[in-house]
């Protein structure tokens, strides 16, 4: 770009030490909806890394050293601030990821807020063990201890929501951190750098380091001073992350992709069952890792259920995501764009029937947003289970419908792919859901509904979904030490 273009460009900054820190290079950040540079964020690499961990660990012995009470009152305040600035944060969030306005202000902020105050209040509550053994004269009891300095790797899908998931828990434990958020979604974590101060949040106890995973995200990965990471992202990513940690005997909590089945049985209510399955297909352009991807309906009902479904699907309407009447917006970058019509094209060369959307309805967008990278809500049936389209994330508006006949069938073909991070099943079956739900190789089961959370239960999933839970419980048991004390008297 041009000096004058530069200029009018967000610049941001890496925060480091309680201080904004220019950085020697910088990537492009695009507007998804317009196909547009806006923004520049820092390509951080190992210097970067290297002066944020040194933060962290020189701050930790003072973080570490306030009662959980300090610690909570402080996150609260950081809940509240982010709060105040809700609409701003929505705007920005909607602008640098594509998502629509509606779901920035109604889920991904509001979100992150609550996981400050969940987390603020959960550190108060938690209990640590004792045992007695009379006959020998012995009281055992365990005590828990933060870490040191977290690494903290968040996705571009969910991105305040998803830093804050990790940030909130890290801290409240006491633990201090070095965030790396990705490079094509930074701008929310760098307008909560700008909140930190003002919350109480001592300088070096949260740093951000902005960049690529390839080079800010391995730095972090591979630091020596680093004792645990949590990650979110692709499989390809945690193997990568996996392999460069495991020298340093690193603690990894990884929740990766799902390829989540719905079970749509011939009692199902298909009133509230269609509506939510479309939403759990399309909600943020589908791009959750939580989001439906194969839906097994019961033949009888199958053909109702295809016609409704498509019927309710083409009425979400696709365009600019700041106009709030919207439901889909742009996908993050041209390239996942290409990499999810790919998807489409596959199916169809295999014989799929595409039955509306991408390749088959007219996209029609307002002047501003022809280069954006949209696409409409598409649904797929006859998929055979071996297909691609069937066993990979493709992590965009895309469904694909296929029938099953028994429970047996359906819970075999449900566990068949390499994920296993959430399914639904729709059923007005007591025993039949309780029987599927203990079947399924996922570590979310949803009857009847998508998308409740209970954040004290555990979240996160089996196979190639992840390794470990977060939750109230998981998450303090993930960001601190146990020590078991003996006693003799």
């Amino acid at each position: 770009p041009t000096m004058a273009h530069s200029k009018a460009l967000l610049v941001l900054e890496n925060f480091i030490g309680g201080k904004f820190v220019p950085c020697s290079s910088y990537i492009d950040s695009y507007n998804p909806s317009t196909g547009d540079v806006y923004c520049r964020v820092p390509d951080s690499g190992k210097e970067e890394v290297e002066a944020a961990v040194k933060a962290a660990k020189d701050a930790f012995p003072i973080w570490s050293s306030k009662s959980p009470l300090e610690r909570s009152q402080i996150l609260n305040k950081l809940a509240d601030l982010i709060e105040h600035d809700l609409e701003a944060f929505a705007q920005a969030e909607s602008k640098d990821q594509g998502k629509t306005i509606t779901f920035a202000r109604t889920v991904d902020i509001p979100r992150a807020v609550h996981n400050f105050r969940f987390f603020a209040s959960s550190i108060l509550h938690h209990v640590t063990e004792c045992t007695e053994m009379p006959a020998m004269g012995c009281v055992h009891y365990t005590s828990r201890a933060p870490v040191g300095v977290a690494g903290l790797i968040s996705p571009w899908n969910l991105p305040l929501y998803l830093l804050t998931w990790k940030i909130a828990p890290a801290i409240a434990c006491g633990n201090t951190v070095v965030a790396k958020p990705s490079e094509m979604t930074s701008v929310t974590a760098w307008m909560m750098c700008k909140l930190l101060e003002k919350a109480g949040v001592p300088p070096g106890v949260v740093n951000v380091v902005f960049g690529t995973g390839a080079r800010a995200g391995e730095a972090l990965v591979c630091h020596p001073d680093v004792p645990l990471i949590s990650f979110t992202g692709s499989t390809q990513t945690a193997q990568r992350i996996t392999e460069r940690s495991a020298p340093h005997c690193k603690r990894l909590s990884l929740e990766l992709g799902g390829k989540n089945p719905a079970i749509v049985f011939d009692d199902a209510d298909l009133s509230q069952c269609i509506p939510t399955t479309v939403r759990s297909s399309f909600a943020n352009q589908g791009e959750i890792c939580l989001c439906t991807s194969r839906i097994f309906v019961q033949r009888g009902i199958y053909s109702e259920f295809l016609k409704r479904f498509v019927a309710e699907a083409k009425k979400w309407k696709t365009g600019n995501p700041s106009d709030p009447t919207i439901d889909v917006g742009a996908l993050i970058s041209k390239e996942h764009l290409e990499k999810v019509r790919t998807y489409v094209k596959k199916a169809q060369a295999e014989g799929a029937r595409v039955l509306c959307g991408e390749g088959v309805d007219p996209l029609a967008l307002p002047p501003g947003n022809q280069k954006g990278y949209f696409m409409l809500p598409t649904v797929i049936a006859e998929v055979k289970d071996e297909s691609c389209c069937m066993q990979e994330e493709i992590f965009g508006p895309v469904t694909c419908v296929v029938a099953f006949d028994t429970e047996e069938e359906v819970i075999r073909r449900a566990n068949s792919v390499k994920y296993g991070l959430a399914a639904t099943v729709w059923s007005s079956n007591v025993g039949r859901v309780h029987r599927v739900a203990h079947r399924l190789q996922s570590g979310l089961v949803w009857t009847n509904c998508w998308l409740v959370r209970d954040l004290n239960l555990p979240f996160g999933g089996m196979k190639a979904s992840g390794i470990g839970r977060e939750g109230a419980k998981d998450s303090y048991e993930f960001f601190t030490e146990v020590k078991t004390i003996t006693i003799k008297h």
